[in-house]
């Protein structure tokens, strides 16, 4: 069973080659495209299914032990996040089909669609450092094909900024690795965590992990590094910010408590008061930023920021409650963020444009539009019983058990902020008259939407619903992965078979 492991890197690379391959047939590029990214899903759903009763999957690529060899390992927290990560590609990319222009499409969007997967995958499922920042790579590359991609003024101006910031961030990613490696002599993450129990004192370990951190929080967008997100995702198709938006920011996160619950934190240091710090100006800066924005994209974009910060706060208690509260949090940012910026893409198809003040009278005209844009924000805002509510409750309860009462206070206050946001959304888009100079440049009752982009947002509104009501069942998965975290030895000893 452990072979499964190589499926969630093999069927991109298939997908990519028959894209690549099928250039005479843009139907068959569009059918192939959502068919392997749905079964990319039903694969993650099996390894997910497989590492809860089973225990840690590993797979030693060629039969190289660890520490010699490439390894792929899935533990809870990988599989939880290589299930979102399929989930999102699918709806995504049927998304893709009634937004991205025909244009775009013969410029083999699904066969980069697919290598962002790729690497996305295969950031989950690495064992090595070294592996992880090819992963990265790979994501960086596909990711600023994808945002230039028709070639516009603004994407490309959007695609500088991007790529800059995060070719720093690549930079030190590397420095950080190289120093690691000089120390210890090994880039697996098993050997690594095992030797560090070790020899804690040194200083080229502290300075990695400092670079490591900035790395990182390059990657997932935090104070003060998130400056590059803003400008530059609202630039590139809906469909390819929708799929950013879910997924890139939280590989990030994803590294983030990976290498400092394994690695860093255990050892000492200031690192749980600077990811508290850190987190609670995260969520302060995005969420008042959001607020003073009138294009949806740009609200959409600082919210990503602001809902970054309540997973770093999460692990900055390092509990096991405050590391499951991260876990479902991210799983429901990733279902909740993806599907405001799909309905925002609806909203611009229909008006032609993401104004606010230019929008307005959707809810007489388009009804079920106006619900499945208030599932997933009131779902990002907290408002029970869907996703949100629970994500921030768990959270709130362990910094309230932790005796973190200031930053749980502010991640608090950044909850009735974010409402504001999504309410100013809907009363301005929705609910108010449309503005009389707006009716002559857009004739939106004229206009429909396809199933091609409802049908993805349903999915995920309804996900959103499930994850709140069904919280229990999610919450059980969240705190295996957490106790499996903080317990780095059950991930030692499955990979290096001790």
């Amino acid at each position: 069973m452990e072979n499964l492991l190589m499926l969630p890197l093999v069927l991109p690379v298939l997908a990519a080659i028959v894209s690549l391959f099928a250039k005479n047939s843009l139907n068959f590029r569009k059918a192939s495209g959502v068919f392997f990214t749905l079964a990319q899903l039903v694969v993650a759903v099996i390894i997910l299914v497989k590492v809860y009763r089973d225990g840690i999957l590993v797979l030693h690529v060629g039969s190289w032990p660890a520490p010699f060899g490439i390894t792929l390992v899935a533990d809870m927290f990988s599989a939880i996040m290589l299930f979102f990560a399929g989930l999102i590609g699918f709806t995504v990319s049927v998304y893709a089909l009634g937004l991205v222009d025909e244009r775009r499409l013969k410029f083999h969007f699904y066969l980069l669609f697919n290598i962002l997967l790729l690497g996305v995958n295969g950031a989950f499922i690495t064992g090595d450092v070294f592996n992880l920042y090819v992963w990265f790579e790979v994501m960086l590359i596909a990711s600023f094909v994808l945002i230039t991609l028709g070639g516009e003024r603004k994407q490309l101006e959007g695609a500088v900024k991007y790529v800059t910031i995060n070719m720093v961030s690549s930079m030190l990613f590397l420095a950080a690795a190289g120093l690691l490696y000089g120390k210890m002599g090994t880039l697996n993450m098993a050997d690594l965590a095992m030797k560090l129990q070790n020899d804690p004192s040194s200083n080229l370990v502290a300075s990695s992990a400092m670079l490591f951190f900035i790395a990182f929080g390059i990657k997932a967008a935090v104070f003060p590094f998130f400056f590059w997100l803003p400008a530059s995702y609202h630039t590139p198709p809906v469909a390819v910010t929708a799929l950013f938006a879910g997924l890139l920011t939280k590989v990030g996160v994803y590294a983030m408590i990976r290498f400092f619950t394994l690695f860093f934190i255990p050892l000492g240091g200031i690192w749980k008061e600077l990811f508290l710090i850190t987190g609670g100006l995260t969520m302060l800066i995005g969420v008042f930023t959001a607020a003073s924005q009138y294009d949806i994209r740009r609200i959409l974009s600082f919210h990503i920021i602001s809902q970054i910060g309540y997973m770093i706060m999460g692990l900055g208690f390092f509990t096991p409650l405050g590391i499951a509260g991260a876990i479902y949090y991210m799983g429901h940012n990733i279902v909740a963020k993806t599907n405001t910026f799909m309905v925002g893409g609806m909203v611009s198809k229909l008006k032609g444009t993401f104004e606010l003040k230019s929008i307005g009278g959707l809810y007489k005209t388009k009804p079920y539009l106006a619900l499945l844009f208030i599932i997933p924000a009131f779902a990002l805002a907290g408002v029970p019983p869907l996703s949100g509510f629970f994500g921030k409750f768990i959270l709130v309860k362990a910094g309230f058990d932790s005796h973190h009462f200031f930053v749980t206070g502010i991640s608090l206050f950044v909850g009735l902020i974010t409402l504001f946001s999504m309410i100013k959304i809907w009363n301005e888009g929705f609910w108010k008259k449309q503005p009389e100079e707006a009716e002559e440049v857009v004739n939106y009752q004229e206009k429909k939407l396809g199933f091609a982009l409802i049908f993805p947002s349903v999915v995920l509104a309804l996900f959103s619903i499930v994850m709140g009501v069904a919280v229990g069942f999610f919450f059980d998965f969240c705190m295996t992965a957490a106790q499996q975290l903080l317990e780095p030895s059950t991930y030692i000893d499955a990979v290096l078979g001790k």
